[in-house]
């Protein structure tokens, strides 16, 4: 699932591909997608539309047109792709915009759970997925008092606490697995439970973890590439996920893999001790 890194690197890939390009139609095979309006008028609406930015907020891409801003969300395996001419499309391709040079952006996805809506001018923040966003997991934006507010009040495992995007904005099942080992935290740790020194390590594991993962295009697992058709190589500095049975790379100890919350989980039994309340 493409998680804040990857969504980033497609945002990025999306602005130099599509900035400043005019839609001159819009192809909608599989309906569901478009969360509203209905599919009639989001195509007629978009119609002489130019593209002048794309912007990313948590794991949503929100594209601004001249008149109108459109959420995206790629859920599980959404993906855009770019085309320098008319392409034939495969029966995983739902979306097409079809821009006045003849180039086109197609929205690609497998099991058809992302969806797109589409809202007047500045008012992108009042659609419900990101209204529940909690802040940006920056050292401008992830406020440390607030933080500490929030898992103080919480008996929630850490592991879905983090992974509840109303805590913090955009961490996955990877990047908390990622997170977790690096401020020594395990993952079925009570949130209320974490001194006030291991939070203000957590905040900066998390900082520190998505800078780093954005600057490496993301975190490519079996085939998720981004809008440029590229793979992200952030999977070369995984720690924890996806090793299992490979040395801790800090104490040397077999990384293990357990179920927290339904969620395989990734964890260095050494390291992340559970400590007991």
């Amino acid at each position: 699932m493409p998680e804040l890194p990857e969504v980033e690197t497609v945002r990025k890939g999306l602005v130099s591909l599509v900035k400043g390009k005019t839609i001159a139609k819009i192809d909608v095979y599989w309906p569901r997608i478009i969360e509203f309006p209905e599919v009639e008028i989001f195509q007629q609406q978009l119609v002489g539309e130019t593209i002048e930015t794309v912007e990313r907020r948590g794991k949503y891409l929100i594209f601004q047109f001249t008149h109108y801003e459109m959420v995206s969300h790629l859920r599980m395996e959404g993906k855009y792709e770019y085309f320098n001419e008319p392409t034939p499309l495969d029966k995983h391709s739902h979306v097409r915009f079809i821009f006045t040079d003849g180039t086109e952006l197609v929205y690609h996805d497998v099991r058809k759970f992302g969806r797109m809506a589409l809202l007047k001018k500045g008012t992108a923040n009042e659609y419900k997925g990101l209204m529940q966003l909690g802040p940006e997991p920056t050292d401008a934006d992830f406020d440390l008092a607030d933080f500490k507010e929030q898992l103080k009040k919480s008996s929630t495992m850490i592991k879905p606490l983090l992974l509840n995007q109303k805590v913090v904005a955009g961490l996955g099942n990877i990047y908390v697995d990622e997170v977790l080992w690096l401020a020594k935290i395990h993952p079925e740790q009570p949130a209320n439970t974490l001194s006030a020194q291991t939070v203000r390590r957590l905040r900066e594991a998390i900082v520190e973890v998505i800078t780093k993962a954005k600057e490496a295009g993301g975190t490519t697992i079996r085939t998720y590439l981004n809008a440029l058709g590229e793979a992200g190589h952030f999977q070369q500095e995984l720690h924890v996920y996806g090793q299992t049975g490979t040395p801790c790379s800090r104490c040397g100890t077999p990384i293990i893999k357990i179920k927290v919350a339904q969620r395989g989980t990734h964890l260095c039994p050494h390291c992340q001790k559970l400590k007991k309340v």
